[in-house]
């Protein structure tokens, strides 16, 4: 059945994109919530087809550094570093154990070094960022790339549904939720979805840990370079954190500024709905059958440790 639909819709190139247009245009309304942004994109994947997949993975990363940067005109400079200093023990503690447990795990696993490494990167440091600037760096091939990618990809998308559930069920605060959600969950889009779900301090934290957690991305590049004996890598710098802390910046000392920063924070929230339906898109069949079954129990085992240590750490060390 689902292939019956989905060979429809690649036939019919011209429904295929009313389809799609349509649902994008009905993720730029306000009762569209990121999780259900996620879900649209899932469907698009399984049953109907991307007609402009070769344009998603840009569109997805411009959309997303454009939402990211926004958010930052509803935060203030105290609230940011407040939330950044809280969470820099965390960052480093769980940073350096999850690539020492990776290495571990996907030696036991047989899994093929650089994707078992990209795997353990894009867990310790913020999903497919990581993994995009440290792969030129350690010369991954297209297909550790893929695998890393799918495997982050899918465990990014259960984490948007299922953490805005184990927060409330546990009855965690704004601010150990913000917490727990930076550290925990991979990539920076599903950290802002879930949190923003939660609530409006629960956004703040976790956008703020998780940008000052990818900064990381730019020490371990270098120690990857070490690692695999790579000569002459160039490091890829997530510069659009830069323009975040600018935007808190200009929404705190630029008197003017806050009387747009509402609307700039709508957009943005727009922004990120969109950018994760993108990310349910690019999640087809083709890209989840080749992750395998090693590499995706590497990627569900580091989750699994790091999310519950987080966790213990956030309820100890917050109460």
């Amino acid at each position: 059945m689902f292939n019956t639909i989905l060979n429809y819709f690649e036939q019919h190139s011209k429904a295929q994109k009313t389809v799609f247009i349509l649902m994008t245009v009905l993720c730029l309304f306000p009762f569209i919530s990121p999780p259900i942004a996620l879900l649209m994109g899932l469907i698009v994947a399984q049953f109907i087809g991307h007609p402009y997949i070769a344009f998603n993975k840009k569109a997805t990363n411009l959309l997303l550094q454009f939402s990211v940067v926004g958010l930052g005109f509803g935060m203030n400079v105290t609230s940011a570093i407040a939330a950044g200093r809280e969470g820099l023990v965390f960052t480093i503690a769980s940073i350096f154990g999850t690539l020492i447990l990776g290495y571990f795990l996907g030696k036991w696993l047989n899994v093929e070094r650089k994707t078992s490494y990209l795997i353990s990167a894009g867990t310790a440091i913020c999903g497919g960022s990581a993994i995009a600037a440290i792969s030129p760096v350690i010369k991954a091939e297209e297909k550790h790339i893929s695998v890393a990618l799918g495997t982050i990809f899918i465990l990014n998308s259960i984490a948007l549904f299922i953490f805005p559930v184990i927060g409330h069920a546990l009855n965690l605060s704004q601010s150990q939720f913000g917490l727990w959600a930076a550290i925990a969950i991979h990539d920076t889009s599903s950290v802002v979805g879930a949190a923003s779900k939660y609530g409006q301090e629960a956004l703040e934290i976790a956008t703020t840990v998780k940008l000052a957690r990818a900064l990381w991305i730019i020490p371990i590049a270098f120690l990857s370079t070490r690692l695999f004996k790579a000569k002459n890598a160039k490091i890829k710098i997530p510069y659009f954190i830069g323009l975040f802390v600018l935007a808190i910046l200009a929404n705190t000392y630029i008197p003017f500024v806050p009387i747009a920063s509402p609307y700039v924070v709508s957009a943005s929230k727009v922004g990120l709905t969109l950018t994760l339906f993108f990310i349910g898109c690019g999640l087809n069949r083709a890209l989840v059958k080749a992750v395998g079954i090693y590499p995706f129990l590497q990627g569900v085992a580091l989750w699994i440790v790091i999310a519950s240590a987080a966790l213990w750490s956030v309820l100890s060390l917050t109460n």
